[in-house]
């Protein structure tokens, strides 16, 4: 059984129970109290030297990075499925999806709103507008699509959705975005073990924002 470890507010490491779930992974949950520094101790930076939450461990392998990890998982326990298609050009285009996640949505997100919880900084309005930007396009990927990569739920959707969803605790309204909004309430139905996987570590962050 792989272990992985994890912080539950962390979009992040939702994406990785989301898709956990959807392929009927069971792991070994082994939360990391970032408050206590656990993250910087030497047996954590042994299989982790980045320090980062999540951190997978299996069959000896110490894996870090969301995406890697559950593009890893699907590899590995989901052989055939459409979560992560083995056809060339549909798995390139969740690839394609899951880095705009990584690289433009998500790194946005960040930038923006996390220096406001973690700092106490003042809200950037030009940081926020790019964050905008990055919606609009997630709208246009979604335009006639069920799905953000064409008709199946994929890895991509599981991403994306840990991160959209941590929108909630930020002044950014995704919901202006009718193909967002459209898309994030069917996968909010369709993800298996929704709930669990994400709603209850999104309550988390939400109570984390406030204090």
């Amino acid at each position: 059984m792989p272990d992985l470890y994890y912080v539950p507010g962390s979009a992040p490491c939702r994406a990785v129970l989301l898709a956990a779930k959807a392929l009927n992974v069971t792991l070994n949950l082994k939360l990391v109290d970032l408050h206590k520094g656990e993250h910087l101790k030497p047996e954590y930076l042994k299989i982790n030297p980045q320090h980062t939450v999540p951190t997978l461990v299996d069959d000896g392998l110490a894996l870090a990075e969301s995406r890697a990890i559950i593009t890893y998982l699907a590899n590995k326990y989901g052989k055939g499925s459409t979560l992560y298609p083995e056809e060339p050009r549909a798995r390139a285009l969740v690839d394609q999806r899951l880095y705009f996640d990584i690289g433009t949505l998500y790194q946005r997100f960040g930038d923006y709103f996390y220096p406001q919880v973690f700092g106490g900084a003042p809200a950037d309005q030009e940081k926020k507008q790019k964050v905008e930007d990055a919606l609009k396009l997630l709208d246009q990927f979604l335009d006639g699509q069920k799905y953000v990569a064409g008709p199946n739920l994929t890895l991509a959707d599981l991403s994306l959705i840990a991160g959209v969803s941590s929108f909630e605790a930020s002044d950014i309204d995704f919901k202006k975005y009718s193909n967002v909004n459209r898309w994030y309430e069917t996968v909010k139905s369709s993800a298996p073990g929704y709930q669990e996987a994400n709603e209850k570590g999104l309550e988390a962050f939400k109570s984390l924002v406030k204090k």
